[in-house]
């Protein structure tokens, strides 16, 4: 029986992690759902913001009440930016890939990532293009399959992939049928959107890594960001869309969008995420991510009525491997990193310090010289 509980204790992190890439995949059935009942983008991302700011607020509060940082204006100025381009920006710019395109490409298209993050870091100075070793090979060229990934899933149709004779669709026949029929001009531009999401959240990943060290307070950081992102989110929104019915919600579909994405997604599987990371740290949680999109692309034909094509299934493929690819060369550099660390403790080193500064001040002098003679043995 201790053996069962073991082996179930060692499983949580993962059996979680499996939950939370299966609602991640419901967020883009919901968008879809939302959009096609005739809500507005902007409001839907408003309201996400809102929904989540209101749940990971009191629970900041609570959690972090006796260990929170003194804020600043600098950490305030952070979590600004962060709420910026990891809130609003981010979410906007993907919600209008899902519109063009469809609910696999534009889940294909975000695990460009850890690409784009690596390629921004090089280009503000935080990391460095270490050609001399596999683990900096190994990132460039997981960089540049996820880009060509991209490239095939943009420019590449080929034949149509049929997944069975298992089909729910979700959507209304008339604007199912509407939505997607998509042009090249569309998945173009569906395609441009994506990397502009995907730039906004590499941006936030950058600015989130110095704001949690002026800041280490991850629950109230993260309600930080869902306030601004709502407040820039809502301003955003009451500026494009004028007609106030897009703001009014029911017992529908619209608020079922709004509560999940806001309450679920953006504060119950953060909190998650967040005992992942403490438990097994980033890159465990990091490998999980292609499980979303692989559920998407089932979802998507079977309940959407979206169309998957061979370029689409090629690019997702080269996209994933990339990933994969990219995140092998990380745990690489950790590694070697971590190999670096002495393995003496600061408690050693500090009683060390003590013996060789303070001894001399204490003895007398005949005794002075004699930690030197130890030292010259």
């Amino acid at each position: 029986m201790k053996d069962v509980c073991n082996v179930v204790q060692g499983l949580k992190p993962v059996l979680l992690m499996v939950m939370v890439q299966i609602t991640f995949a419901g967020v883009n059935v919901f968008y879809k759902l939302a959009v096609n009942d005739g809500m507005s983008l902007r409001v839907v991302v408003a309201y996400r913001f809102v929904f989540a700011t209101v749940f990971i607020a009191p629970l900041a509060l609570i959690v972090e009440r006796k260990k929170r940082t003194k804020m600043t204006w600098t950490v305030l100025f952070q979590s600004f930016l962060c709420g910026l381009f990891g809130g609003s920006l981010a979410q906007n710019f993907y919600l209008q890939a899902l519109d063009l395109t469809s609910a696999t490409f534009a889940s294909a298209m975000s695990n460009l990532l850890p690409g784009i993050t690596f390629i921004l870091a090089v280009c503000f100075g935080l990391e460095r293009l270490n050609l001399t070793t596999a683990a900096g090979k190994a990132k460039i060229v997981g960089t540049l399959i996820g880009i060509g990934g991209a490239m095939v899933l943009t420019f590449v149709k080929g034949e149509e992939i049929e997944l069975g004779s298992f089909h729910l669709n979700l959507l209304h026949p008339p604007n199912g049928t509407h939505a997607h029929a998509t042009t090249g001009a569309h998945t173009l531009l569906g395609s441009l959107c994506a990397l502009g999401s995907g730039i906004s959240y590499a941006l936030w990943l950058i600015i989130q890594a110095k704001m949690i060290e002026r800041y280490p307070s991850p629950y109230s950081s993260t309600a930080l960001m869902s306030l601004w992102g709502s407040l820039l989110s809502i301003v955003f929104a009451l500026c494009v869309e004028r007609d106030w019915s897009q703001w009014r919600l029911g017992w529908n579909i619209r608020l079922l969008t709004a509560a999940y994405t806001g309450i679920v997604v953006s504060g119950v599987m953060v909190v998650v995420i967040s005992w992942c990371v403490h438990m097994r740290g980033p890159l465990f949680v990091s490998v999980f991510s292609p499980l979303m999109l692989v559920m998407v692309a089932l979802a998507g034909p079977t309940m959407l009525n979206e169309k998957l094509h061979l370029g689409c299934a090629i690019g997702t493929v080269l996209i994933v491997c990339g990933l994969y690819v990219v995140l092998w060369g990380k745990s690489k550099e950790m590694k070697k990193k971590n190999q670096l660390v002495p393995a003496q403790s600061p408690h050693d080193n500090e009683s060390n310090t003590v013996e060789i500064v303070v001894r001399p001040a204490q003895e007398d002098k005949s005794n002075r010289n004699k930690p030197m003679k130890l030292l010259q043995k």
